[in-house]
């Protein structure tokens, strides 16, 4: 009866919403499996077959989120902000930063691709590396510090440690930053930069909202960049997604078969602490009612079952279609299709990441409207679709990471300095959101099948498209701010002669000034 719970027109609109996301990937590794890419049968059938189980699971886990995690991390971040303890607030922000990453599931898979660093020790250094920053996040939006000033400041110092890693290692430490927010952190965090903001009156509630994912994403690169210097892990050796043989609908139905346990109960895990932190939270506060509780348990159902039947997908039925995809279209006479090929790619894969859902609808209802879904989609789209571009050149020619990021960055926080705030902190919110587990099951083995193929550096050349998809986002979001700020200058210069009522420093906070 749990059913009951979900309006059946939501129901059908997200399942539309969600067909919609995910029929464009399926309708071009088709088109490439009956072109110029062919692919085994058995593999395609695995593929179908995720596709699927990460339709279904994609749908259960927005239902999920908005019945859950939404409501959760809004209250849990009213509460903290209502009980005006600064230290309580440090403690349990650096405890639920931990919890939160610890059970995301994506940072399980950057550990095992890093043989020199024990598992759990990068597990923890990364986990309190989150802690940490969402502290600091949390301290930033009860100061009212600005953002862009913050994200300078550490992001300079990032790029500082860079000169004394290996260079094996910074496409990792890059990347580790876009695994951490996943769908497991993202919507928990940012209804909880909601529900601390939801107390504020200033002008400057509505921007503040955002950035909490940002900096939380600084965490794991300044963590996994201090290990690497500490662990110095030099030549890693070479990883490559390994293609399953399957000879028979046995064979396949084994392959899922072994695959659905150990999501349903990674999937458990993961979700067990934030529903035992929520529930001492609750026993302590009391403040959140029967009716709303029965809610909240539905949601977790939906979205527990969603996440296992999505990671089933898209691990088990995406991961070795995108290698072998890689690897086929790298061995064409003419490899240099591939990037254009990974742009298309990019465009579109980026909108079934179950956080963008998440995303850009939080943004659609913080703007009341005035920054669509769309318009976040199709900028995220254009973002992810050139980073994509630019990892297809480096696994094509080699070029360090570092010719792409250290410009990217540097472009993406000038910006910073001249767009309205509130697409500052969804900028970099996006970068974080956009990096999830599409792109670590899907276009990670696509650049390794096509690196393994050419016979490049399966370290160097294809890991860093984790951090390429979260880094091009950030420019795209903010030049579209750009955009709408000379817009909005414009359309009141008309409608008000010499004087206009022009954004200042944030969105929808307008002034009279003489022109």
């Amino acid at each position: 009866m749990i059913f009951l719970h979900v309006n059946r027109s939501k129901l059908k609109e997200k399942f539309y919403e969600t067909l919609k996301a995910v029929f464009p990937i399926l309708a071009i590794v088709l088109i490439l499996c009956f072109t110029i890419a062919p692919i085994p049968p058995s593999i395609l059938m695995a593929f179908l077959i995720g596709a699927v189980l990460l339709l279904v699971g994609m749908l259960l886990f927005n239902v999920g989120v908005e019945l859950s995690m939404t409501l959760m991390g809004e209250r849990v971040g009213t509460i903290l902000t209502k009980s005006k303890k600064l230290s309580v607030m440090i403690l349990i922000g650096f405890i639920m930063g931990m919890i939160i990453t610890i059970s995301e599931p994506d940072l399980q898979v950057l550990a095992q691709q890093i043989s020199s660093i024990p598992n759990m020790t990068l597990i923890l250094a990364v986990a309190a590396g989150v802690g940490a920053f969402l502290v600091i996040a949390l301290l930033r939006m009860l100061f009212g510090i600005a953002l862009h000033y913050l994200l300078l400041v550490f992001y300079g110092i990032v790029f500082l440690l860079t000169f004394f890693v290996p260079a094996d290692f910074l496409s990792i430490a890059f990347d580790s930053g876009g695994v951490t927010t996943g769908p497991m952190t993202v919507p928990f965090i940012m209804a909880f930069g909601v529900g601390i903001t939801a107390i504020r009156s200033d002008k400057h509630a509505s921007d503040d909202s955002f950035g909490l994912v940002s900096l939380c994403s600084v965490g794991p690169i300044l963590a996994v960049l201090i290990l690497g210097m500490i662990y110095h892990p030099g030549q890693s050796e070479n990883v490559s997604e390994s293609i399953p043989i399957i000879d028979n609908t046995v064979d396949l139905w084994r392959m899922f078969s072994h695959g659905l346990p150990t999501y349903i109960k990674e999937m458990a895990v993961s979700l067990f602490p934030i529903v035992f932190f929520f529930g001492i939270f609750q026993l302590v506060s009391r403040d959140i009612n029967k009716k709303t509780l029965i809610k909240i348990g539905v949601g977790l159902i939906y979205t527990y079952a969603g996440l296992v039947l999505f990671l089933t997908g898209v691990n088990v039925g995406f991961m070795p279609a995108g290698n072998y995809l890689g690897q086929t279209l790298a061995g064409l006479s003419y490899a240099w299709i591939i990037i254009p090929i990974g742009m298309i790619i990019g465009y579109f894969i980026v909108l079934a990441e179950p956080a963008v859902f998440v995303l850009t609808k939080q943004v659609e209802e913080i703007t009341s409207g005035a920054i669509s879904a769309k318009a976040m989609g199709t900028s995220l789209s254009v973002g992810v679709s050139v980073s994509v571009g630019i990892a297809m050149i480096r696994v094509l020619t080699g070029i360090s990471i570092m010719w792409f990021i250290i410009p990217g960055y540097a472009v993406a926080l000038v910006l910073t300095f001249f767009v309205p705030r509130i697409f500052t902190a969804i900028a970099f919110d996006s970068g974080g959101v956009a990096s999830g587990p599409m792109t670590a099951t899907f276009l990670l083995p696509l650049a390794m099948g096509a690196c393994q193929a050419l016979g490049g550096n399966i370290i160097t050349d294809a890991f860093g498209v984790i951090a390429m998809v979260a880094m091009t986002p950030l420019i795209t979001i903010q030049v579209m701010g750009l955009a709408f700020k000379i817009k909005e200058s414009s359309m009141h210069k008309k409608a008000f002669g010499q004087k206009a009522y022009v954004p200042l420093d944030e969105f929808g906070d307008m002034e009279i000034i003489e022109l």
